[in-house]
């Protein structure tokens, strides 16, 4: 399944509101992988955005094949390589003023690790739900992809990055409470 394709301006969209509802009504948290629910529903809260899916990232490895596994990395190598499948957020944005400062800071998120983090849409979400966006954590190699094969080290550093990720994630909402409404 291919996730990124560039980005693409905010257009008019009179049924936001109507489509939120919808989608927010078919979302409950056992839907959500449990470290980042309290993430998504700070930003379903705000009227001028809402998710429309997401994954905290997973790490599956011999010994590890549980694939909605949330456990850390082991310290020490244990395996050569693993399978990584992709950290992401994906946004439906409002065209409103609120809501291009929301896709402003949100453009910004890359900053933190730009080989690693991509801000993007996917072709078959923007299909389904115009402004919608993807936040995801995958080394660029594999940015077009959903899953990636990992050497140990690389994993870690990828573990890292979307730890980080998701905590600047936190902080993004905190100030959209201060600054962006």
């Amino acid at each position: 399944m291919e996730t990124f394709t560039d980005l693409r301006d905010l257009v008019k969209n009179p049924q936001y509101q109507s489509q939120k509802q919808k989608m927010l009504c078919d979302l409950n948290d056992d839907m959500i992988d449990m470290p980042i629910v309290g993430l998504i529903n700070r930003f379903n809260d705000l009227p001028y955005c809402f998710t429309m899916q997401s994954c905290y990232g997973h790490f599956l490895y011999n010994g590890q094949n549980d694939a909605h596994n949330l456990d850390p990395l082991p310290a020490k190598k244990a395996v050569a390589e693993m399978e990584y499948r992709i950290a992401y957020v994906a946004f439906c944005i409002e065209n409103s003023a609120s809501g291009r400062r929301l896709f402003e800071a949100l453009e910004k998120i890359p900053t933190i690790d730009q080989e690693n983090i991509q801000f993007c849409c996917a072709g078959w979400f923007w299909e389904r739900q115009i402004n919608s966006y993807a936040l995801q954590v995958e080394p660029d190699r594999f940015k077009r992809k959903d899953t990636a094969i990992l050497e140990f080290k690389e994993a870690l550093h990828i573990e890292k990055i979307r730890n980080t990720f998701f905590m600047r994630l936190y902080d993004l909402l905190e100030n959209c409470k201060r600054k962006i409404g």
